[in-house]
């Protein structure tokens, strides 16, 4: 086992072992398990390039995803899934954040 894994997994039991001691409250909402990266893009009309451009992935990070041999974890589903459900509100927010400057 990579190191790696094992501190995702030792970071899960402590995070149950504090939701078990009433230390921490559980999530309060559901993050599928697998998420369609290439479902989401495809729907969105949008290449490999272009969707990591627009919503901040490396697109190394993309085919990674679509080909299986990673997938997202945590925040990162979080995040596809409001890409998934609110595309343009997802755009409007990083535009008005400023996190990245629009093309003159």
């Amino acid at each position: 086992m990579s190191k790696r894994a094992f501190d995702k997994i030792a970071e899960g039991l402590q995070e149950s072992i504090a939701i078990a001691r009433g230390e921490r409250q559980a999530a309060k909402f559901h993050i599928p398990a697998e998420i369609s990266v290439k479902a989401i893009r495809q729907r969105l009309k949008l290449s490999q390039e272009d969707f990591a451009y627009e919503y901040g992935f490396s697109v190394n990070q993309i085919k990674d995803w679509e080909q299986g041999r990673t997938r997202p974890l945590g925040a990162l589903r979080l995040y596809l899934l409001m890409i998934s459900h609110d595309p343009d509100g997802v755009l409007k927010m990083i535009r008005e954040a400023g996190v990245r400057e629009e093309a003159a």
